[in-house]
């Protein structure tokens, strides 16, 4: 896991090598085990490394090859790199390190753009072609690992981070109209390739983009998760299914214990973290270091679930560490985590991973996670009311019971001028649904939410939250197989058991049933949820702050009735629409958007 930066230039120039280390110096959280930098002509990359796989210098980057002609700069991890390099040294090709990053160079050169198709694992990388100048960019299937544009005449600058772009200097930091519309309508989620700045744009998931020199470029999506039916399992019963995904899930924590240092959980306690932990267990893992989190509890909320971690880590025997979050570390967590975020992210579990990586870091570089098994397997509570509505009422559905605030309520909200000027998430949800494929309302809904909720909520995250201290998180249940696998099961089959139910049938017997039988929790963080105090306070100062009243986003006349009674006002979805209203303004004020 890395920060990777660079530029290209499109208009003769040598490329501005000064800009490019500025933005590199950066992601020095990102990767704190070593820097390097690379230019020719028009071309500079640089890079922050966390050493993973090859510790030795010789898996330094960006990874320059003069017999094959590429300079690569690479973050992720190819979980089966060295079954690659095998059938690369068999084609011929000679390596000089143990590193994924060569074998990501040397597939280039062997299979071309097809490359990624070979990659099981979370990647962005930037690919240089010495003799042709042209430079290739690629993102991973689900999206797991970043990558931002800056694209202007006569330049493309590219970056692991926002925050590494606006280092490099001249973004257009103009708020983009369109992304506001989703930031404060779909769950606080702007889908690629915009983002909240008019500047930035990002790669979307599973994509290649070629840049040819004259700055003309193509790019193509490269793999789509197919949530129909299969007619070649017609008569699987419900134990089949289960034994498939049990399997799938085998697999995929196997692959993610690939590294040259030491692995370890982040076990909430909930199903998806300890089924992690049972299945490396069950492979013969012993003294796996696992980590949980506890905050304070507030408003009558419980802030923690120290009793299902422990049992399962009892269980298991793994090397558990309990992390009592003090009280006094939460608020200076809250601005913490947001100069973590490379976009603004509502999710008050920003904070609780923030603060629970600090503390992991201290003991080891790689962790796996159970994040993304709700979207993948229909583990929230907005899948069960669309179970049964007709395919062609399915979008309006999913938008009634995932929209934060509809079309006409965001006009409520807004100042007239930073209002998009027509319903973008709501004809950005229609159009999803309406792809070819996704038989039924709960399919087109997961498969929305896993190839780009899941990417621009969840998943960046847990990128963004963990790397701010250089910790690599693998998130197995997101092992592109096995979301093909879900993507085939019958919904019913998943909301069965109150969500989840092919999983939950599948873990009787690996897991405690306590585990399973358990209400669903989170990451919890009561202060959050529950605004008073200081927290309250924090939010009342970004939101009065001189720069929120120069900018007026928000009408004042609401601003006032969510500050007079903090909690009063719920998403559809139960967050603290307040605390919407300041993420956004703590966000912008914190990377000086004016």
């Amino acid at each position: 896991m890395c920060g990777l930066a660079g530029e290209l230039r499109l208009d003769g120039r040598r490329a501005d090598v000064g800009a490019v280390r500025a933005m590199t110096a950066t992601m020095a959280h990102r990767g704190p085990d070593g820097v390097g930098a690379w230019d020719r002509g028009p071309v500079a990359l640089g890079h922050r490394r966390l050493s993973v796989i090859d510790l030795s210098a010789a898996g330094a980057q960006p990874m320059v090859d003069d017999g094959t002609g590429l300079t690569v700069a690479f973050n992720g991890c190819i979980y089966n790199y060295r079954e690659l390099r095998e059938q690369l040294v068999a084609a011929g090709h000679r390596f000089t390190s143990t590193s994924d990053t060569e074998v990501v160079e040397k597939a280039y050169a062997q299979w071309g753009l097809d490359c990624v198709q070979h990659f099981l694992g979370m990647f962005a990388f930037v690919l240089v072609e010495h003799a042709t100048g042209r430079v290739v960019l690629a993102r991973d299937r689900l999206g797991i690992k970043p990558l931002y544009l800056d694209q202007q005449p006569g330049r493309l600058r590219f970056a692991s981070t926002v925050q590494a772009l606006l280092a490099g200097g001249g973004v257009d930091t103009s708020i983009d109209r369109t992304a506001l519309a989703h930031y404060m309508t779909f769950h606080s989620v702007v889908p690629a390739p915009m983002t909240i700045l008019a500047g930035v744009r990002k790669l979307p998931p599973a994509t290649v983009r070629v840049v040819e020199p004259d700055g003309t470029w193509a790019e193509h999506v490269y793999w789509r998760p197919d949530f129909t039916r299969d007619e070649g399992r017609a008569d699987w019963t419900s134990a089949d299914w289960e034994e498939a995904l049990l399997a799938s899930l085998r697999t995929a924590v196997a692959r993610r214990m690939v590294a040259d240092v030491p692995v370890g959980v982040l076990l909430s306690g909930g199903i998806d973290s300890s089924l992690v932990v049972a299945l490396l267990a069950e492979q013969g893992q012993r003294g796996l270091a696992t980590f949980s989190i506890g905050f304070a509890s507030a408003g009558g909320e419980s802030g923690d679930e120290f009793a299902y971690s422990s049992l399962v880590a009892e269980r298991f025997g793994t090397d558990h560490h309990r992390i009592e979050v003090a009280s006094s570390r939460l608020l200076p967590g809250i601005d913490a985590a947001v100069g973590a975020m490379s976009e603004p992210m509502v999710s008050h579990d920003c904070v609780a991973f923030h603060l629970l990586s600090e503390d992991v870091s201290r003991s080891v570089k790689v962790v796996q996670s159970g994040q993304g098994a709700d979207e993948v397997l229909g583990g929230y509570s907005w899948y069960p009311p669309l179970a049964g509505v007709a395919r062609e009422d399915a979008a309006e559905a999913y938008a009634r019971v995932f929209f934060d605030r509809r079309w006409a309520e965001l006009a409520q909200v807004l100042e007239p001028e930073w209002l998009a000027d027509h319903d973008a998430p709501s004809a950005f949800v229609a159009e999803q649904f309406a792809r070819p494929g996704a038989q039924t309302a709960v399919d087109a809904a997961l498969r929305t939410d896993t190839t780009v909720m899941l990417v621009d909520d969840p998943v960046k995250r847990v990128d963004n939250m963990t790397m701010a201290f250089g910790l690599e998180a693998r998130v197995p249940f997101l092992d592109h197989e096995l979301v093909e696998l879900a993507g085939r099961i019958p919904p019913e089959l998943k909301l069965a058991d109150g969500g989840k139910g092919v999983l939950k049938r599948a873990s009787r017997g690996v897991v405690p049933d306590e585990v399973i039988d358990r209400r669903k929790g989170y990451f919890p963080v009561p202060a959050i949820r529950q605004l008073e105090g200081p927290y309250l306070q924090r939010v009342t100062d970004a939101l009065t702050d001189p720069a929120a009243r120069a900018r007026g986003l928000f009408r004042p006349v609401v601003v006032e009735r969510m500050l007079a009674r903090p909690n009063a006002e719920r998403t559809a979805l139960g967050s603290n629409a307040l605390w919407q209203l300041a993420l956004l303004e703590m966000w912008l004020q914190r990377n000086g958007v004016r």
